[in-house]
């Protein structure tokens, strides 16, 4: 077998020479990561455009402060969808960590989503309920997912295998013949 061709098969999880999965199955599980993470944060995002709503127009807070607000509970969905849907087979040993590090990185989310709300309301002056609303549900929601996105699986909600080998979801049986190692599916993974 040559190094770049691909390994045994078992469960359709082909492993190469390096014991890691084909690209195919790790696009395959970004994929359905992303449509999970997304699926939480659209649930977040309407949570956070009806607080913030509510709060600037049922309570009469200041935008910048009704955002923050917004966000805050946003972040609370988000965390416990994240946790338990998403990422749900990370490592879960480290908790205490784990929420310090989406504290974090959700602030620095917090941060993003609001200033542009803050530079269209105050720098530019865009004040209506429309320019509120796209300046911060969809352009600060937007940029700050993706750094939310980026942040949470590198640094939050890392897997047991990925800190060792990257082969998230597999167990590799240790070779004993001196051939490739061969992975086979965690019991949560479909089969």
């Amino acid at each position: 077998m040559r190094p770049n061709e691909p390994g045994p098969s078992i469960y359709g999880v082909t492993i190469a020479m390096t014991g890691r999965p084909s690209v195919r199955i790790r696009l395959r599980r970004l994929a359905r990561e992303l449509t999970k993470f997304g699926t939480v944060g659209a649930f977040g995002t309407l949570v956070n455009f009806v607080v913030f709503n509510l709060c600037v127009h049922g309570f009469g807070l200041a935008v910048v402060r009704s955002g923050v607000i917004s966000t805050i509970v946003a972040i609370g969905t988000n965390y416990i969808g994240n946790r338990y849907w998403t990422y749900r087979d990370s490592d879960k040993s480290r908790q205490s960590r784990e929420l310090t590090l989406f504290a974090f990185f959700s602030g620095i989310g917090l941060v993003i989503e609001n200033g542009a709300l803050a530079i269209s309301h105050y720098g530019l002056e865009f004040t209506s309920t429309l320019a509120d609303n796209v300046a911060k549900n969809i352009v600060g929601v937007g940029i700050a997912s993706i750094f939310r996105f980026w942040s949470y699986r590198t640094w939050v909600f890392r897997g047991v295998a990925e800190e060792g080998d990257g082969a998230a979801d597999t167990t590799a049986a240790p070779p004993s013949d001196g051939s490739p190692a061969v992975a086979y599916p965690s019991e949560s993974q479909p089969r």
